[in-house]
């Protein structure tokens, strides 16, 4: 089925938006389309708060109206002791909070980002989407990730070649309880090396330090960086280490 045939058999849905490529360019070939859809964006500890300033500037560039619900996943003991099945339990409680939301306004379905490229035996929480009957439009029509970025350049999305950003929940090892504390203690330095010219990395805590993990690109400057990134993250960690392995998209 091409995205077209699956517009015009779904005239009308929410969509699950985060900010990031895969929903943006989603929204903007549904709107194309015809299809009369609403962006919802959950607010949390889990976003930074770039994602929904990225959000509503696409919106806003889209032309759509942007509905912005409060989520806190730390009131799941099962997401806070963060095992395996975190993810799982995590996305059931926001899929299903937007699930009604929807509902209460009118929409009988719930559409998210996944494209035909992501790995479903990689994310547990693809099978809360299943339960919860949530339908992925790119990855039913085998768009890959490539697409989505060579279509939204060609659209004008600013999102064609933003990052993927996995919540900040993915920074703490598993087994390892998650806290607010350590959710901002991330993002905060993760703004930092942003201020400094890196992306698209990942800061993972190790305790009281930061393991840095760059793309392949970006290893040599961040060794020659070093003191200036131990500075701007000492507000937050004691020590910062630098993964040799580059850092693969997720």
């Amino acid at each position: 089925m091409k995205l077209q045939e699956f517009f015009e058999e779904h005239p009308a849905a929410a969509i699950a938006f985060s900010g990031g490529a895969d929903s943006a360019y989603l929204l903007a070939e549904a709107l194309r389309a015809g299809c009369r859809v609403r962006p919802y964006f959950v607010k949390g500890p889990f976003q930074p708060a770039f994602e929904l300033e990225d959000a509503r500037r696409l919106c806003a560039q889209l032309g759509a109206e942007l509905t912005v619900l409060a989520a806190d996943p730390l009131a799941n003991p099962e997401v806070v002791a963060n095992g395996p099945r975190r993810c799982y339990y995590c996305k059931k409680a926001i899929f299903g909070a937007l699930l009604a939301a929807a509902r209460a306004d009118g929409f009988a379905e719930l559409w998210d980002g996944t494209n035909a490229s992501d790995d479903a035996q990689d994310r547990p929480g693809m099978k809360a989407l299943e339960e919860l009957q949530v339908l992925s439009p790119l990855r039913l029509c085998g768009v890959p990730k490539t697409q989505v970025r060579a279509r939204s350049r060609e659209l004008g999305l600013f999102t064609w070649e933003k990052p993927a950003y996995a919540c900040l929940a993915t920074r703490i090892p598993t087994g390892t309880a998650i806290t607010a504390g350590a959710l901002e203690r991330v993002e905060a330095a993760e703004g930092a090396l942003f201020a400094l010219g890196f992306t698209d990395f990942r800061v993972r805590v190790l305790g009281e330090l930061a393991r840095l993990q760059l793309p392949a690109a970006q290893l040599a400057a961040a060794a020659e960086k070093h003191g200036a990134i131990t500075r701007a993250l000492n507000p937050w960690f004691s020590g910062v280490l630098l993964d040799l392995t580059p850092r693969r998209e997720e």
